[in-house]
């Protein structure tokens, strides 16, 4: 189609914006019509509750665990209600390279949903070997030489690959983003925590 004295591409944007200004008018009418309070109105409302209802349902029930990462607070939950939050140290991001060898280890935080799958008492820390790299040490072949111990805190609730909350020596960092990826918590906050949250509890980290 070529409209007489205009170039053929203008004439196609010419009938693009046509197009779209007949769109704008409907769609402002059936705005308008709504603002009116007519049916229309009823059904859009109805909809919108149906959907609301929908989220509401797929929300998590019962205590669970919210770990915002971005500002380091851990949120003990009980469905909408908030029973506690607390200041905790996450994940710094740095990378550690093993320069023997092609190994490296990003030292973040997991995000998603996962659940917590074990609950320590007094827990030792069995140390791996990016933690004997990074200070500089030669990696033990005895399993007795990576135990360490006081240095979890009192309580430890593991949620897979390595991953745990657990407590701190280092209490003044607490707020800071500056572990290998486990969540480090107080001990009064740990404890609180460790005694609400049974073994599959949810745990959801963003």
């Amino acid at each position: 189609m070529r409209i007489k004295g205009l170039p053929m591409v203008f004439a196609a944007v010419l009938a693009v914006f046509l197009i779209m200004e007949a769109a704008g008018y409907y769609i402002g009418s059936r705005a308008q019509v709504a603002d009116r309070g007519l049916p229309q109105t009823k059904g859009l409302r109805a909809e919108n509750r149906a959907l609301r209802a929908k989220l509401e349902g797929l929300a998590p029930k019962g205590i669970h665990i919210v770990i915002d990462t971005a500002d380091n607070t851990l949120f003990l939950k009980n469905g909408a209600k908030t029973l506690k939050a607390v200041v905790i140290s996450s994940g710094s991001g740095s990378i550690l390279k093993d320069t023997a060898g092609k190994r490296q280890w990003v030292f973040d935080t997991p995000r998603g949903e996962y659940a917590v799958k074990s609950k320590i008492k007094n827990p030792n820390w069995i140390k791996p070997d990016w933690a004997f790299i990074e200070e500089g040490e030669s990696i033990p072949s005895e399993l007795k030489d990576r135990v360490e111990e006081g240095v979890l805190g009192e309580y430890a609730l593991g949620f897979g690959s390595g991953y745990f909350i657990h407590g701190t020596l280092y209490r003044r960092l607490l707020g800071r983003s500056v572990t290998h990826g486990c969540i480090r918590v107080g001990d009064q906050d740990l404890k609180a925590v460790y005694n609400a949250s049974p073994i599959g509890t949810r745990i959801f980290i963003f």
